[in-house]
């Protein structure tokens, strides 16, 4: 007993109690013993029933983060004590998972005894309480502790986004006015109509381009502009239309990515009205559409970061609300080129303008529309052949131009790509000729180096600049590939079996060992779906580029039976459903940064045997790609 007493003595903060209440302690605790290594509390599961204190050997503490990784591991020695703040403050569940070593011997008191000395010495009560204090100043045990909230609230704004298409919205009748029409004219009838914008037509009655309030602002007053000149003079473009029958977060969408205010409704080839942006944006005050917003109202490289570093969030509200993962990468997409738009026009402030009309394009997932949030910068340029006399001076502004971009995209979060696939590459910086060689001699040559490039390249999109040379250079593919292109369709076909789904040879989900856990790359059972749509793409000349769109395309053109197209539009976004979800778990619960590896013990036995099915799905249109494109079964 005197032992005992003499040991309480050196643990806090039993050192705080006056003697006799040691002495009733030594009377009521129990002894245990740990032999071998075991796991004794597991964190938010375990309820404490008193408090451990430590005599011999030692607990390791720690969270698991969603890959199995020890975070804020502790270790517990004599004469300290474990279950304190779990059981005092929070809820009586253990704060972390406590695992007792080897030898390890513990004195318990339990709960009835603790709670009654709590209540009795406000000095012992409050060395817990300032223990939890201190913990929860360190950022990482705060985290853990408090776990990551649900984000269904913030951002997501209305479910009719998702379910309400344009003819159920409110729109205008279209004012218009002849392209000759003067200046001040036009915007009389604006006032008279009461409305912010007015649409110039010529003389075949055509639309071709826009006025707004902002435009008369920026283009008229600021400029001091004679009110007599034309309205055609200081017009805006482009004209961006919908369907009647489109979803609103599709209109939405749209008129970010072409940085309209307004967009024409459309019916059978018909424009019937308008609608602003304004109006679709006032019912969604908490939807990622005004977080886009948002973004373009940012100044600063930090506040871009700031706003990448949020994406993860309405991510993970958007897939807990079961928002189909093909819109997802496209609110990520949209948020991406929103940022990257405002880069190259803030260095293109900063150089002065271009010594020559040029298109900035993104390649890969980006070019794809089909961005996760573990991205790096795939991009490239085009810019108009000039004289010989300019041509230095031309690829020297662009090659700067490059750097300072893709140096300014990585400091916010889109890292350098490691293939060096960057138009700051000279390689990837060129004129449109000289692309147009590139991109011959990749398809002449057909070999397996070659071929990846051409995939690559081939998955392109403009971010920025003049549309017509990314026009002009898929109008010269479109002729090359009615070319006799066997060879590089093999060899693309060849790249598209490089992957092969994993799967055992009794059609189980074959795995690899990480850390403790089972796993397997989700990015790399994806891949095969991307390439042979691709192929097909290509062989059938369809230049949409992102894969759903492209499945679309085979399937109007009879290349995709109805059922073909629904296994692999289904398998595809359901791979890229979990994969967004557990990126977005890794940054917002584990703080670490995204992977690609999915740990099978996070599946539950349906989503195992839905993706299982979907591997399944995968290896039979292997099969077809090597009959059509290889001539070989095996």
């Amino acid at each position: 007993m005197t032992d005992i007493i003499e040991f309480l003595k050196t643990v806090q903060p039993f050192d705080l109690l006056p003697a006799e209440v040691l002495a009733h302690v030594a009377t009521k605790i129990e002894t245990k013993h740990y032999q071998r290594e075991a796991i004794l509390y597991k964190h938010e599961v375990t309820t404490m029933k008193g408090l451990d204190i430590i005599v011999q050997g030692s607990y390791e503490s720690f969270f698991y983060d969603s890959m199995h990784n020890k975070r804020c591991s502790e270790e517990h020695l004599p004469r300290t004590t474990y279950g304190g703040i779990s059981f005092l403050l929070n809820g009586k569940k253990s704060i972390k998972t406590v695992v007792a070593k080897r030898g390890t011997v513990t004195w318990f008191l339990n709960a009835k005894d603790f709670q009654s000395i709590c209540n009795t010495y406000d000095n012992f009560f409050l060395f817990f309480t300032r223990d939890f204090s201190n913990r929860m100043q360190q950022a990482e045990f705060a985290h853990f502790f408090k776990r990551p909230l649900v984000y269904e609230q913030n951002f997501l704004g209305s479910d009719q986004l998702y379910s309400k298409k344009i003819e159920q919205k409110e729109y205008r009748e279209i004012l218009s006015c002849h392209r000759s029409t003067p200046i001040y004219k036009a915007s009389a009838m604006m006032a008279e109509a009461k409305i912010s914008c007015i649409f110039v037509k010529d003389d075949n009655k055509q639309i071709v381009g826009y006025a707004t309030d902002i435009t008369f602002r920026d283009n008229v007053v600021s400029k001091r502009r004679n009110a007599e000149e034309p309205v055609d003079t200081i017009m805006d473009n482009p004209i961006v239309s919908i369907s009647r029958d489109a979803f609103v977060f599709e209109g939405i969408l749209k008129m970010f990515s072409n940085k309209a205010r307004y967009i024409l409704v459309e019916d059978n080839g018909q424009y019937i009205g308008c609608i602003s942006r304004n109006k679709l944006l006032s019912e969604q005050a908490e939807s990622p559409m005004m977080f886009i917003q948002s973004v373009k109202l940012a100044l600063t490289l930090d506040e871009l970061k700031k706003k990448w570093e949020q994406v993860p969030k309405i991510v993970t509200q958007l897939l807990a609300r079961g928002v189909n993962a093909e819109i997802v990468n496209q609110v990520i997409t949209t948020i991406s080129d929103t940022i990257g738009v405002k880069v190259i026009e803030g260095v293109i402030e900063e150089l002065g303008a271009p010594p020559a009309k040029f298109v900035f394009m993104v390649l890969g997932s980006e070019g794809r529309k089909e961005q996760t949030l573990k991205t790096d910068q795939d991009n490239a340029i085009i810019y108009e052949d000039k004289a010989n006399e300019h041509r230095e001076e031309v690829r020297e502004y662009f090659l700067r131009f490059a750097t300072l971009v893709s140096d300014r995209l990585n400091e916010i979060g889109f890292v350098y790509c490691t293939g060096d696939f960057m138009a700051k590459n000279p390689r990837w910086t060129h004129s449109l000729s000289h692309w147009k060689r590139t991109y011959q001699d990749w398809m002449l040559q057909a070999i397996p180096e070659t071929a990846i490039n051409f995939s690559t390249f081939f998955d392109c999109r403009m971010l920025y600049g003049e549309a017509a040379i990314l026009d002009e250079l898929r109008a010269f593919l479109d002729v090359e590939l009615q070319k006799p292109m066997g060879k590089l369709f093999y060899f693309m076909a060849k790249n598209a079996l490089q992957y092969e789904p994993p799967l055992t040879f009794f059609k189980n989900i074959r795995t690899f060992t990480k850390g403790k856990m089972e796993v397997f790359n989700l990015k790399k059972a994806m891949t095969p779906i991307v390439d042979l749509v691709r192929v097909y793409a290509l062989k059938n000349r369809v230049f949409e580029v992102n894969t759903g769109e492209r499945l679309k395309a085979l399937r109007s053109k009879g290349v995709f039976t109805d059922t073909e197209f629904l296994e692999l539009l289904q398998s595809y976004y359901y791979l890229m459903s979990l994969r967004l979800k557990k990126q977005a778990r890794q940054i917002l619960y584990d703080l670490t940064q995204p992977d690609n590896y999915m740990n099978i013990g996070d599946l539950t036995k349906i989503e195992i045997s839905t993706i299982r099915e979907i591997f399944k799905t995968i290896d039979n249109f292997q099969t077809k790609i090597k009959i059509d494109f290889t001539n070989e079964l095996y």
